[in-house]
């Protein structure tokens, strides 16, 4: 690369780890069309799903005491599945197809969240962490779903960030390995990996600063930003 690419890349990498370690997710908001853009759509991919990988493990170290392991096992294991059948799919997903079931997906959980019905929750979360690493396998980015499929835990917000945590976590090693043995993630891309672990140490430190700082209903606030941020880039791909 040269130096502006290297300025573009680092750029976009700061940005979005801190953006996740401050909300739980939506790095790949920010780094999967950079890296895309600079590397093409399916290297790009590779790429930043192995950063995020890289920079979920920082982020779960962060946030240790607050992860809701027993709360979060069922969505973990779901988007695990999801992730890997994804994975496998990318290289033949029409794109257009799993936008439109995404923004299908969004809304039916904006109105079921609406309506307050409490007993379809947790069927409605379990259903959206399949679909969401299912979706994040065949683009790179789960969109709105990670995120609604783990709010519907009602969580407090520094279990709802370890909890995204965790399941980000999951599901990026899952891509990650299955898309290194498919030779989509080079040598290079584990090299700037680590070339890139004190930013991410710096950015998860500021973006645990901001979750502290904001309070509840300024997450809420954030969470709902980074979430019409992905509606928005999944709408104007169609």
């Amino acid at each position: 690369m040269d130096a502006v690419l290297v300025v573009w890349v680092l750029s976009a990498v700061g940005i979005s780890f801190t953006v996740s370690a401050s909300v739980g997710f939506g790095g790949s908001l920010i780094l999967v069309p950079a890296l895309a853009l600079l590397l093409g759509t399916k290297s790009g991919i590779g790429l930043a799903a192995l950063l995020l990988a890289a920079n979920n493990v920082v982020k779960v170290r962060a946030y240790r005491e607050t992860l809701p392991l027993r709360r979060a096992a069922v969505v973990i294991i779901l988007v695990a599945i999801g992730s890997a059948a994804g994975a496998v799919a990318l290289v033949v997903a029409p794109e257009n197809l799993v936008t439109i079931a995404v923004l299908v997906s969004f809304g039916i959980a904006f109105v079921v969240e609406r309506l307050d019905t409490t007993p379809l929750r947790r069927a409605e979360a379990w259903l959206m962490a399949l679909a969401s690493g299912a979706t994040s396998g065949f683009s790179g980015t789960s969109g709105p779903l990670k995120g609604l499929a783990v709010r519907s835990l009602d969580l407090d917000r520094r279990h709802l960030v370890g909890a995204l945590s965790l399941v980000s976590l999951v599901g990026d090693v899952t891509k990650t390995a299955i898309w290194t043995e498919a030779a989509l993630i080079s040598t290079s891309g584990y090299l700037l990996a680590l070339a890139v672990v004190p930013l991410m140490l710096g950015a998860t430190l500021l973006g645990r600063r901001l979750n502290s700082t904001v309070g509840e209903r300024g997450y809420a606030g954030l969470f709902w930003v980074v979430m019409v941020g992905y509606t928005t880039r999944l709408i104007t791909a169609l």
